[in-house]
């Protein structure tokens, strides 16, 4: 049997991601805790309740977790609507509690990177017109600055918007998402909104903490023509391309915002990141279809042979994520992968996936981009959205009645990689074999 070990570069980041409203539970005054009590818009009509229960404090044991098995950095965010609970009143004890898991992290060497604002928005906002208002991106800066100047002193890494695609896709153009729109032309505006508000972001952290390196976390989807030679598979690629993948990031570099179907000039968001923040999760086949006009005519789906997760959500294409890594090596900046992982209540496809998709990180770190950490979705199961419990991404399990944590192989595979910083044959041969010979051949 071969042995070899494909080890990635000195100081890199090994974490997994969580965002607060998925774990923290107990959280009732923002736009999705409105949206659950909306019938019809959570599957199944399920309820996030305790979530993951971190708010009444179990944030701790699962950072000891995932600090005993290797990791030494995680991604987690700030709830708008617990630090300023209403326009005019600010809760320092909330603040608090995010200081002490930030001191938390600093005291056990594992680097925190925090995202400001993850899908929820306050509801006193909301009822001002949310991202959709003029006053949004002043407004956003004010929370931003109230947090900054409270964990400098632990935190140096900042998502000012985690996908803003996403959160505008589904907002303001499918509406599985708050506030539940179809409407191209708010959806220009939210996405103008969400540039000022985050190049706002961006000033003030480096204001305050000149060091400190800013960047937005994109969902990328990679997208490929059903046939190569089809000019008209090709052309709603291109324009899914443009207005998912590249739009706004494009904009935070030139200043120019192109929606294809409208342009926008912005002078003041260019130049205002640091890294890029990828968040990858799987790959579509894209057919011009005359039935998907909401789509730009092009009709998406999974990779045939690829393997699907549980629920039909997810396809594990290692190749869709070596497109995102070179998608986001020509900006030129350094890479963080923000988000990557799989459904996968199981456990049967997740330790396939992550391997294979970590290959390619190597891969990209090999060629010398600079890809300076990975973020796996998520460290524990919690509240996937309009998805509810449906579908579990946590390394760790959850039981939602009992709030006992279940360890999964997932862990063990991601264990041995962080401790060793390395995919080593031996730990691949020994719990993922179905995929040794592709990793290691011998031919």
């Amino acid at each position: 049997m071969p042995t070899a070990r494909f080890t990635f570069p000195r100081g890199f980041l090994w974490g997994s991601a969580t965002a607060a409203y998925q774990v923290e539970g107990q959280n009732t005054n923002n736009s999705w805790s409105r949206w659950e009590e909306t019938p019809g818009k959570i599957i199944e009509g399920q309820r996030s309740g305790l979530a993951s229960d971190w708010w009444s404090g179990r944030w701790k044991e699962d950072l000891q977790r995932a600090l005993d098995s290797g990791q030494n950095a995680h991604r987690l965010s700030i709830e708008w609507s617990r630090i300023q609970p209403t326009a005019d009143t600010w809760d320092d004890k909330a603040l608090a509690k995010y200081v002490g898991m930030m001191r938390w992290m600093a005291d056990h060497h594992m680097t925190p990177m925090v995202t400001l604002h993850h899908f929820t928005d306050p509801l006193w906002l909301v009822d001002r017109g949310g991202w959709e208002s003029e006053e949004i991106p002043a407004l956003f800066a004010r929370f931003v600055r109230r947090v900054v100047e409270a964990l400098k002193d632990y935190v140096s890494l900042w998502i000012t918007i985690n996908e803003p695609n996403v959160y505008i896709m589904g907002g303001w153009v499918e509406g599985g998402f708050p506030p539940g729109k179809h409407d191209l032309k708010l959806a220009a505006k939210v996405t103008v909104n969400l540039l000022r508000g985050h190049a706002a972001a961006y000033r003030v952290i480096h204001e305050l903490q000149p060091e400190a390196q800013v960047g937005v976390a994109t969902n990328y989807r990679s997208l490929v023509p059903a046939h190569s030679w089809s000019p008209l598979d090709k052309l709603p690629v291109k324009i899914q391309d443009q207005l998912f993948n590249r739009a706004f990031n494009n904009a935070l570099v030139n200043g120019k915002l192109d929606l294809v179907f409208k342009k926008v000039n912005l002078p003041e968001v260019a130049k205002t990141q640091d890294f890029i923040g990828l968040n990858y999760y799987t790959r579509d086949i894209v057919s011009f279809d005359i039935t998907h006009p909401a789509e730009m005519f092009g009709r998406r789906y999974f990779p045939k042979g690829a393997l699907v997760s549980p629920t039909g959500f997810l396809a594990n294409v290692p190749a869709g994520f070596w497109d995102g890594l070179r998608w986001a090596h020509k900006y030129g900046l350094p890479i963080i992968v923000t988000e990557n992982g799989v459904e996968d209540d199981t456990d049967a496809l997740r330790p396939r996936y992550l391997v294979e998709h970590l290959h390619q990180v190597w891969r990209a770190a090999n060629f010398n981009w600079r890809v300076k950490g990975y973020f796996h979705w998520s460290l524990v199961d919690n509240f996937e959205w309009e998805s509810g419990w449906t579908q579990r991404f946590g390394l760790w399990g959850l039981d939602i009645n009992t709030q006992q944590r279940i360890r999964r192989k997932s862990v063990d595979v991601y264990e041995s990689i962080c401790k060793e910083n390395a995919i080593d044959s031996e730990m691949v041969k020994e719990l993922v074999p179905e995929i040794f010979d592709q990793l290691f051949p011998t031919g």
